[in-house]
């Protein structure tokens, strides 16, 4: 959520960066609310004034109240109580408008419509010249038995899956393989809980906005989490954070669900935009001063798994079109898929700035100030698009996989997928 004071003193800026992102704010609207509720405000704190002088005049004079002035004082009571239930409506009203303001974006990153004019930052690794007609990973994963979509679409339903034998396995050592790593990079693995209230989403801006991308469990107030962002984030909801703890690093893994709703084409065949999948996630909570270097060193660590599993890919700056709703500056990470010839989204890396703090409420003190903090998080990496690069990557002419050096300590030295 922007600050809205922020939004009020420099309405006519923040309305043209708002519009580069697609979103038209009504700026007399805002305005109206934004200054009645001052207005409110600066009334009710005047009838309080006159309360509390009454007040200490009684208590300086030793003596009860006259009638008269227990009418008076009444209505005086009265009239703040009115100003009170006026200024909750207002704030209201308010909030309804700031929840639905996406975040601004840096000034660093590209002005553009859509995913056409993203910034290519740098390419790494090299593409791999097969001497014979490659598969798609589908086709490998079938030869190999390595997953069952259509086993999964009889259990559940369509864009599910079903990892057996050796495939489940390779699912299991790149999430252990990624734990260790980032832990190794010094962050605190949590496992949270793939269910999370409609507040724990709200603070990570999931909700209102995005509530038909999401799971709702029927009956109650939760939904199934699209990632670890929202209960990561959320641990700190509320909280006073000393400066001396940040920055705070976390890693987690944990199912992710999404409805995936206007997925089409070649993105529902396969593992590469399903309902339920497997990721690792980073999140970083830091002062403000910090998080663009926190941004970089959060996103570089992301890059060193796909550096040790040897996979080419390159890292790309998002226009002001195409970074999300809460993002302030996001770096996606995109591997190469030799069966599609182009490169894929493994990881977005975001920086949102105090946008996520002002929902969750997540402050810090320094110099007896509070203020809010900065909070990042990045995917570290997608697991089943992991996969899906290994199996394109590194398949051989026979038909076999080759597995990647730094995995084969997870699967007892196993060399290929046979």
């Amino acid at each position: 959520m922007l600050d809205p004071n922020l939004i009020y003193n420099n309405i006519d800026k923040i309305s043209e960066k708002l519009s580069k992102k697609g979103y038209s704010l009504d700026s007399k609207e805002f305005r109206t609310l934004y200054e009645n509720r001052k207005d409110i405000i600066q009334k009710a704190e005047a009838l309080k004034e006159e309360q509390n002088i009454f007040t200490k005049k009684i208590s300086k004079e030793k003596r009860k109240p006259r009638s008269d002035e227990l009418i008076n004082i009444k209505k005086l009571i009265e009239k703040i109580k009115k100003f009170e239930d006026t200024k909750k409506e207002v704030e209201l009203n308010l909030k309804k408008i700031l929840l639905d303001i996406p975040n601004i974006f840096d000034d660093d990153i590209p002005v553009g419509i859509d995913q056409k004019e993203n910034k290519v930052v740098k390419v790494v690794g090299n593409i791999t010249n097969f001497n014979f007609t490659i598969k798609d990973h589908v086709e490998i994963g079938d030869n190999l038995n390595l997953f069952s979509t259509d086993i999964a679409a009889k259990i559940t339903g369509s864009r599910f899956n079903l990892y057996t034998g050796l495939g489940a396995k390779l699912e299991r050592a790149l999430i252990n393989f990624m734990l260790d790593e980032h832990s190794l990079n010094g962050y605190k693995e949590i496992f949270p809980p793939f269910i999370c209230n409609e507040e724990s989403f709200l603070g990570t801006g999931n909700l209102p906005k995005f509530k038909d991308d999401l799971f709702k469990i029927e009956g109650t107030k939760y939904f199934l989490i699209p990632t670890a962002e929202v209960p990561l984030t959320n641990i700190f909801s509320g909280d006073i954070i000393d400066e001396s703890s940040l920055p705070i690093n976390l890693v987690a893994y944990s199912a992710c669900f999404r409805s995936e709703a206007g997925s089409y084409g070649k993105d529902v065949k396969g593992l590469i935009r399903q309902h339920q999948f497997n990721k690792i996630e980073l999140v970083k909570i830091t002062t403000p001063i910090s998080s663009k270097i926190e941004h970089e060193s959060l996103t570089n660590d992301a890059c060193k798994i796909l550096d040790k599993l040897e996979l080419p890919y390159r890292i790309v700056l998002l226009c002001s079109g195409d970074i999300s709703f809460s993002s302030y500056k996001t770096y996606d990470l995109e591997v190469w898929l030799p069966s599609e010839n182009s490169y894929r989204e493994i990881s977005s890396c975001s920086n949102f700035n105090d946008f996520q703090s002002r929902r969750a409420n997540i402050r810090y003190k320094y110099n007896n100030k509070i203020e809010y903090v900065h909070t990042l998080n990045g995917s570290g990496l997608a697991v089943g698009r992991t996969l899906v690069a290994i199996l394109e990557n590194y398949q051989q002419k026979d038909g076999s996989v080759k597995i990647p050096t730094v995995l084969r300590p997870y699967l007892n030295n196993l060399e290929y997928l046979k």
